[in-house]
Formats: C-alpha cells, sequence, structure tokens
C-alpha cells in the first residue's frame, strides 16, 4: 500500500483537524440564542497527537527527540470555552466565534498549499 510522504500526512492532519474545528464552531454559532449554552471549542493543532492521524516526529540522531518514559501526546479534546456569559446564561460571542472561523479558514489554507505544492512536487519528480 502506497504510504504519503509525513509532509504530505501532516497537512492532511491539519486540514481534518480544522475541519472537525470548523464544525464546533459552526454549532456554537448555531446556539447562540439557546438559554444556558456554554460554546466549545478544540485544543490547538498538535502534530503529535496521539490519533492515529498526524504523522509522527522522526529523531535524526540519538537524544534528538526526548519524551519522558510512558507518556504520549494528547489529542486534541473538546472543552468549554465561554466567551462572555449573557443574561440567559448562554456564553456565545458571534464576534469571537466569527473571529475563530477565520483563524481556522487560515490553517486549513495553509495546509492545502502545503499538500497542494508536495504533490506538485511528487508529479514532478514522477514526471507527470
Amino acid at each position: 500500500m502506497f504510504e504519503l510522504p509525513a509532509v504530505m500526512a501532516l497537512a492532511m492532519s491539519r486540514s481534518a483537524h480544522a475541519g472537525e474545528r470548523q464544525a464546533v464552531i459552526a454549532a456554537n454559532i448555531a446556539n447562540a440564542d439557546t438559554p444556558g449554552y456554554v460554546p466549545r471549542d478544540l485544543s490547538p493543532f498538535d502534530p503529535d497527537a496521539a490519533d492515529g492521524r498526524a504523522a509522527p516526529m522522526r529523531a535524526s540522531r540519538p537524544g534528538h527527540i526526548r519524551t519522558a518514559p510512558g507518556t504520549a501526546p494528547a489529542a486534541a479534546a473538546l472543552h468549554a470555552a465561554p466567551d462572555e456569559i449573557a443574561p440567559n446564561g448562554n456564553g456565545v460571542s458571534l464576534e469571537a466565534q466569527m473571529a475563530r472561523a477565520a483563524e481556522v479558514r487560515r490553517s486549513n489554507d495553509l495546509a492545502m498549499a502545503v499538500y497542494g505544492a508536495s504533490a506538485g512536487i511528487l508529479r514532478g519528480v514522477i514526471g507527470r
């Protein structure tokens, strides 16, 4: 089976994270008028996440990458992220959610640019 180069796998992982985060932000916006709703967000993208999607880091020499024995990096976790609490208990700020959505779009655009450039390099190498 064909295995993607690490840079392409990393770009795909970052794009998938951006998609998941965009879905969470969309749910926050959809519940902007729901009394008592607490908005949520994902942890920042971690290329070392143990969720199986990210490309593992590679050591170039012994001792290059050090981690404590028995520890694994944390995957992106969903957590509460209230902006400001309204009188009805809702914590969604549409302005803050739109800013997060713009940040997610930039993250996804970067990942897709890296993926596209890597694909172009591969096409050039194989002569297409």
